[in-house]
């Protein structure tokens, strides 16, 4: 569009131009519906999203940057039944933390740091859209391993309890 020739400096001189103008994103789709059911069939598969740390109203990103985990428990469990709660729960859960031998996590056990999340599994659902992005999820109430309170009744209250995890491997 800028008239430009494909060399790596006129290329170069573009993605400097976009970001001096306030930058780009895009969003890829690569898999089909059946190929992200088939992936989460696989028992060793764990969900997360790719998202950057959100600021609240800021860009276009994702809609799973904001609802990940509430659209698995709405969509492929409750609604398409691709797996089971107990299956999903453990598979962001217990299933990470053994994998990145984080070894007092993932279990609501005595004497391991318990990151609680109580939600209502018939009314769970990503609401967050391509169009308006910035939305929480609802039918979450979140509460850290401090037992301190994130999220209430979809809006968040001002706390920040979580912390980074470092593990050397």
């Amino acid at each position: 569009m800028k008239g430009r020739k494909h060399k790596a400096r006129n290329e170069a001189e573009t993605v400097m131009d976009l970001m001096m103008n306030g930058g780009a994103s895009a969003v890829f789709h690569g898999m089909s519906e059946e190929d992200v059911k088939n992936i989460m069939r696989y028992p060793f598969n764990m969900f997360a999203s790719d998202a950057s740390i959100r600021v609240l109203g800021a860009g276009m990103p994702h809609p799973r940057g904001y609802g990940t985990n509430a659209r698995v428990l709405s969509k492929y469990v409750r609604e398409d039944k691709v797996i089971s709660l107990e299956e999903a729960i453990r598979r962001m859960t217990s299933l990470p933390a053994q994998k990145f031998q984080l070894k007092d996590r993932g279990l609501i056990r005595e004497g391991m740091t318990a990151d609680i999340v109580i939600f209502n599994e018939m009314e769970v659902k990503d609401i967050s859209t391509f169009e308006k992005p910035h939305a929480y999820s609802k039918g979450f109430l979140f509460c850290a391993g401090e037992r301190v309170l994130t999220v209430n009744q979809q809006e968040h209250i001002g706390a920040r309890a979580g912390k980074a995890l470092r593990h050397s491997f």
